[in-house]
């Protein structure tokens, strides 16, 4: 009760302090409302008696004037009517016209509330008759109703205030009563023994339990699916992913798995340098580890990778800055030979990149793809947490850890996110372990692809190949009673761009990169970044640069194109062979200009840190990308997002990914040379106020879907799909329960 008392008091005072505040607005309201309706009356008399004034007081008929004054005033709200002709003429008014006023002082008179004696009276003082006659109509109101309205309305506001706090008071009263009852049988009921099973109610109540957690639960998850999160107004952040894993995915354990590592250690003299690899794996998931905050498990390929890890293969990642585990697993040369070089590079990255390599398949490197994969499946187990993470597979290393982490962890939420292209169902259909590929991608919750075409040709090849359901219209799979959702994550980069990248400015990264190649200050630049592969066109973009100078002899000497290559897959044949074209070509097309003062290619072939790209795509007029068959290339997007000068263009290949989200790059196709050597004359002639429009274009789109976004909504396609879940096997514990319910009724 004391409780009660405590509310109710301060709510009357409360509901007190609003009455004292209201109750006066609600005065100068019905005033003001008052004072509008007798001015729109006083100008409605004025119309309407006009013209009969003007007669009578052009016929000097007084008499007639105050007969008409009479009969206005008989409104019960009119107490007198006067007519000045000048100020200076006596008024012409009804017996109870005022004798203070006087025409010189209504004469500057519009409308006003009379002070003293008169406040009760309200003036009102139109003109009437011609611009040569003007007289004045005064009309005086009586106000005094008003008055008596206004006590009238705060007399009932006082008593509605009265009335609510009652009505609030007593509900409080009986609510607190209820409650308190409540608690008191409650502890009554323990005191008696009944709440632990002392009867059979009890027993029965205990047996409810489980379904009433299961429908708190329920709700939760109904507030989450319901809960207004449109994707187009969330600012994707590390935050934002951090904020889903907490309330949608509870907090639940997040572990990467890929070939490459984010960070490799490499022996060089006595000691130990880290490096980051030229990778758009790693580029893309990097930053979204460091949100989450949990494993990545990774092949330890560096040659200083085991002196630095703990007694579980483990090390905090990054070093400087520590925030998830990279998990490293061993391979020998065998296994690495047969699952990396032979089957996952030799056959099935040419298979499907279609980019005129002809695919390898044997059987001894399907076996060692195999066993790793096995392998990474165990690693997965043991740094699972709970029965239920979220494991992340990343690209075509893995096609068959999806089903054997299934196997092993019924519960696990596994998205795979294939990072390049998917081949039509003929082409895939060469490779001769199609159906246990496809099995094992199947074992995913979520399967995602880069474009909405490759998902058309997944979900083709499933249906040509295997016996399994497919819904078109949802784009999911049914393979062994158990479906995938198979769904388009376009993949990017983060945003904003680090600091530690984008820190010099671009002045400084032009001036720099000139200097380190002994070039002029004015000399224009392009530049490409790409691995030392066959899909990346690279020499199809030094034949363009040989077409624009031959084209335009004025960019001889003028113009240079520094392409940075990273090698590898050295051991691979058709990477040591385009390792040679493309050192051949680029030496063949400097040879052709030797007489220029600077050469037209710069080939720089190695390892290059991101500050070291990010200072070549800052300075640079152009970046060019001329892949013959891409997933995405990050390179494009890692290029739009260094110029912060809104400067630059950016030459994209039709058949990057990229191509379908960055419509202001100049898009060309790789194979036709004259098309590429007139899009670099164009990026190189283009005026600065056209290329900040297309930048600024480019920047936003990469603002908004950044790497977080990619990452964001397959976490909360996999939240969805967890819920779902849990919906299934509450529906299954809920008829169990009612099942022996009406057992026990029956005995």
């Amino acid at each position: 009760m004391r409780l009660t008392v405590r509310f109710v008091l301060p709510l009357i005072l409360v509901l007190a302090g609003v009455a004292y505040a209201v109750i006066p607005l609600v005065d100068r309201l019905t005033l003001r409302w008052f004072e509008r309706d007798l001015d729109s009356r006083a100008s409605l008399i004025a119309n309407a008696a006009d013209e009969t004034i003007q007669q009578m007081i052009a016929t000097s008929d007084t008499t007639k004037l105050l007969q008409l004054f009479a009969r206005i005033t008989r409104d019960e709200k009119l107490t007198a009517v006067a007519y000045c002709q000048t100020p200076d003429s006596r008024p012409i008014a009804t017996a109870t016209f005022s004798s203070h006023l006087q025409c010189a002082t209504v004469d500057t008179v519009r409308t006003t509330l009379l002070a003293g004696p008169d406040s009760s009276l309200y003036l009102s003082v139109r003109a009437v008759g011609d611009s040569a006659s003007e007289g004045r109509l005064v009309l005086v109101h009586d106000v005094g109703f008003i008055t008596r309205r206004s006590a009238q309305a705060r007399t009932y506001l006082f008593y509605f205030f009265i009335a609510q706090g009652i009505v609030i008071s007593l509900i409080t009263v009986v609510i607190a009563q209820i409650s308190w009852r409540g608690w008191v049988n409650g502890l009554r009921a323990v005191v008696r023994g009944e709440a632990l099973g002392g009867s059979r109610r009890a027993a029965n109540e205990a047996e409810l339990q489980p379904i009433a957690r299961d429908l708190r639960d329920l709700i939760r998850d109904i507030e989450a699916e319901h809960r207004g999160r449109d994707d187009e107004q969330l600012a994707w952040t590390p935050g934002t992913i951090r904020e889903i894993l907490n309330r949608d995915l509870r907090g639940q354990q997040v572990i990467v798995v890929s070939n490459r590592e984010p960070y490799i250690h490499v022996r060089q003299g006595d000691g130990v340098i880290v490096q980051q690899p030229a990778s758009g794996v790693v580029t893309a998931m990097e930053p979204i580890m460091r949100a989450c905050t949990g494993t990545w498990i990774a092949h330890g390929s560096g040659s200083g990778d085991r002196q630095v890890v703990d007694r579980h293969d483990r090390i905090a990642v990054p070093v400087d800055e520590p925030a998830y585990q990279l998990r490293r697993v061993w391979l020998s040369n065998e296994e690495e030979q047969g699952y990396y070089y032979g089957f996952a590079n030799q056959g099935l990255w040419p298979l499907c990149h279609i980019a005129h390599v002809r695919p390898t398949f044997r059987t001894q490197d399907w076996e060692q793809y195999s066993r790793v994969n096995a392998r990474f499946a165990e690693a997965v187990v043991q740094e699972a947490t709970a029965r239920d993470p979220i494991v992340l597979v990343q690209d075509y290393h893995f096609a068959l850890l999806p089903r054997m982490i299934r196997d092993k962890l019924p519960d696990a939420t596994i998205i795979t996110f294939w990072h390049i292209p998917w081949p039509n169902p003929e082409a895939f259909g060469i490779c001769p372990w199609r159906e246990q590929l496809l099995d094992g991608m199947l074992g995913s919750s979520i399967l995602g692809f880069h474009t909405q075409s490759h998902c058309n040709n997944f979900v083709d090849t499933v249906d040509r190949l295997l016996e399994a359901r497919v819904d078109r219209e949802t784009f999911a799979v049914s393979y062994r009673g158990e479906p995938t959702a198979v769904k388009r994550y376009p993949i990017s980069i983060e945003w904003p761009t680090p600091p530690d990248l984008v820190r010099r400015p671009v002045d400084e990264c032009r001036e720099s990169i000139r200097q380190s190649h002994g070039l002029p200050p004015d000399h224009l630049v392009g530049v490409g970044v790409d691995r030392l592969d066959y899909t990346k066109g690279i020499e199809e973009r030094f034949r363009a640069i040989d077409r624009l100078l031959d084209v335009h002899p004025e960019y001889v000497g003028r113009f240079s194109f520094i392409q940075i290559a990273a090698p590898t897959r050295a051991s691979i044949d058709e990477y040591r062979n385009y390792d040679e074209h493309v050192r051949a070509l680029a030496a063949r097309i400097n040879a052709r200009f030797a007489h220029a003062k600077h050469p037209p290619i710069i080939l720089e072939i190695g390892h290059r840190e991101p500050p070291d790209v990010y200072e070549y795509y800052r300075g640079a007029e152009l970046c060019l990308v001329t892949s013959l068959h891409d997933g995405m290339n990050l390179v494009a997007k890692e290029f739009v997002a260094s110029r912060d000068d809104e400067r630059g263009v950016l030459i994209l290949s039709r058949f990057a990914g990229a191509a379908r989200e960055l419509p202001e790059s100049l898009i060309v196709n790789p194979y036709d040379v004259d098309e590429s050597a007139t899009a670099l004359y164009l990026a190189l002639s283009m005026p600065e106020s056209e290329q900040r429009a297309r930048m600024r274009l480019m920047r936003g789109l990469l603002r908004e879907f950044n790497v977080f976004r990619w990452a964001g909504r397959m976490l909360i396609d996999a939240a969805g799909l967890r819920r779902h879940g849990r919906l299934r096997r509450r529906a299954q514990r809920w008829n169990h329960v009612s099942g022996r319910r009406e057992v026990t009724a029956g005995e």
